[in-house]
């Protein structure tokens, strides 16, 4: 069925054609859904036209209402505001819309092809020292559910992840534990080995700053003093060991390494993302060094006298950029090069979007225009999806002093906070022990991925746990219980014999209301893919429950005596709940069927 947007856009260029002579082959039209306070479906802005019609915005638009509305059967009427042409949509379209649907459980989506668009998608970017933290949840939730949004729009996606898994942060690590673990492990701990060697990290930062402390009480100032450190020139020694692939060395960076990833897994899976290729930064670093020697030689960067390398980028508004240390190590710019470079290889993406914190849009600034300096194509593609960092109602976190907000205590925390507010709502009648504890998690892990995802990633945001899970206003819960009670309606007409059928000519206003919401769903995961943001999905969401909530409380359904309209009203809920459900799989939240 041919979308009212494709007929009006049509007719819109026909008109404008037709009235005053005008080619259309290149002409622009803005449809916009009508405002609330104004009568109307759709809204045309008319003053593109005024400079070829001759006349005033309202004689405009009204001349091109008339047309529109002989032209199409679509629109039984129009009205002027200004120079704004409202058109109200004939009930019989919509009824033929929703029909045209009804049987489509993945309405909205585009399934892409093999000559469609491929997009790469980075996020998780973490250390292999520490554990995820708070930070890294609203990485991975706007990443993975960009991701998703972006297949559904019809692209092929490659969800990848990078691990720094090299440098002095995780030598750190390493030789705290070498001098103070007495040989444990997590499994002789109890500590699951993200955990366990974040602890050392902890450590390694507490016995630095002692012996700072010591050395500034000697009498050396602060900048001496961290050049006179043992502890950190052991950590750089050790960092070039493992550079010189020393054996001792390798065996225990794999070792502690082994022991993060496989906390770092059961951390996704519980979160509910997902990758399709990893990448280590082990593994791309020296790839990296090979395109500083190749840039040397493009005389896109250059050596200074204490060999050094740099690139100079004051002629592109930026400042010089060092790629490469006197000492020959690498630095995060060097490994980044590499990184983009090996990627391009494996997948040959039309875009690579890094889904990274604010605080690094310098950085990619940089790196974008290096790659382009280098000659690559590929490198236009490069999008820095730049999120607001998240903070709790207490403040910022600092991970090497340890008051960081780990994922797992985080999600653990969602999960009783649903389990205490959904006793306390007494919503849990007839469940049994383990289906209940299922439903908390679905509910809280909803609450927390709703209320990171609803809000613009650009934004910095304060998330409060306890204010996510609430079944009233604008949160996950709200809507996961609306889908619920959508099932439970559709049960119940099962077991009373009442089927689901479009046969009725005409509509109240607020079923029309609904079914123009859920004709919107395909256009908002078009734009979100586009704009790189699934908060447009996540308020849509939340304003088509409250559509169809509006609907539920004004109209009988299962009581309802007409049995087309009653069955009509089954079927215009099971559709609403059935792009509830399809957006929320957008968003990576579970949906319950009964709550």
């Amino acid at each position: 069925m041919q979308s009212i947007h494709n007929l009006i856009s049509e007719s819109v260029k026909k008109a404008v054609n037709s009235l005053y002579n005008v080619p259309t082959e290149n002409l622009s039209i803005a449809i916009q859904s009508t405002r609330e306070e104004f009568e109307g479906d759709f809204t045309i802005v008319v003053f593109p036209f005024v400079s070829h019609s001759k006349k005033k915005p309202e004689d405009t638009a009204k001349e091109l209402g008339e047309f529109i509305k002989n032209d199409l059967n679509e629109i039984e009427s129009y009205n002027v505001i200004k120079g704004f042409l409202n058109l109200s949509v004939a009930k019989s379209y919509w009824i033929e819309f929703l029909k045209s649907i009804s049987e489509d459980k993945n309405y909205g989506f585009t399934e892409p092809t093999t000559n469609s668009p491929s997009v790469m998608v980075e996020y998780s970017g973490p250390n292999s020292n520490k554990p995820l933290h708070l930070g890294h949840v609203r990485n991975n939730l706007i990443g993975f559910a960009v991701a998703q949004i972006a297949r559904a729009a019809g692209n092929n996606v490659i969800k990848v992840n990078i691990i720094n898994d090299r440098g002095i942060h995780i030598c750190k690590s390493m030789l705290s534990w070498k001098k103070w673990s007495g040989g444990e492990t997590p499994h002789s701990s109890g500590l699951k080995g993200d955990f366990f060697v974040g602890k050392y990290y902890v450590l390694f930062d507490k016995h630095y700053k002692e012996e700072l402390k010591q050395l500034i009480a000697s009498g050396l100032s602060e900048e001496e003093a961290a050049k006179k450190s043992t502890l950190m020139a052991e950590a750089a020694e050790m960092l070039r060991n493992w550079e010189s692939r020393d054996e001792e060395t390798i065996h225990l960076w794999k070792t502690m390494n082994g022991w993060v990833y496989e906390g770092f897994n059961q951390t996704y899976k519980a979160m509910g993302v997902d990758f399709d290729k990893i990448y280590y930064e082990s593994e791309t670093y020296l790839l990296g060094k090979e395109i500083v020697d190749d840039g040397l030689i493009k005389e896109v960067f250059y050596r200074r006298t204490d060999h050094s390398v740099w690139v100079d980028l004051t002629h592109d508004g930026l400042d010089e950029k060092l790629v490469l240390r006197s000492d020959g190590t690498s630095v995060y710019i060097t490994q980044d090069l590499g990184t983009a470079f090996l990627r391009s290889q494996d997948y040959k993406f039309d875009k690579l979007v890094y889904v990274v914190a604010n605080e690094q849009e310098y950085h990619f600034k940089v790196l974008f225009l290096i790659l382009k300096k280098l000659g690559y194509k590929w490198a236009s593609g490069c999008y820095h999806l730049s999120y607001g960092m998240v903070e709790l109602p207490e403040g910022k976190m600092k991970s090497r002093e340890g008051t960081v907000v780990d994922a797992d205590d985080l999600m653990q925390e969602m999960v009783d906070t649903a389990r205490d507010i959904t006793k306390e709502l007494g919503k849990i009648e007839n469940f049994e022990s383990a289906e209940a504890e299922e439903l908390y998690k679905t509910i809280g892990m909803g609450a927390l991925k709703y209320f990171i995802l609803k809000v613009d990633p650009k934004k910095k945001m304060l998330f409060n746990p306890r204010e996510s899970v609430d079944f009233e206003g604008n949160t996950g819960p709200f809507i996961q219980y609306t889908h619920a009670r959508i099932c439970s309606l559709l049960s119940r007409a099962v077991g009373a014999g009442f089927t689901s059928a479009l046969n009725v000519t005409d509509i109240a206003d607020k079923e029309r209301n609904l079914i123009r919401k859920i004709y919107e769903f395909p256009s908002v995961i078009k734009e979100s893919a586009n704009t790189y943001n699934p908060a447009l999905v996540a308020n849509y969401t939340y304003d088509l429950v409250k559509e169809y909530n509006g609907f539920y409380h004004d109209y009988q359904v299962l009581k309802e005596e007409n049995p087309d309209v009653r069955s009509f009203r089954i079927a215009l809920s099971k559709q609403t709940g059935q792009v509830i459900k399809n957006a929320f799989w957008l968003l990576g939240i579970d949906v319950p069927e009964r709550m």
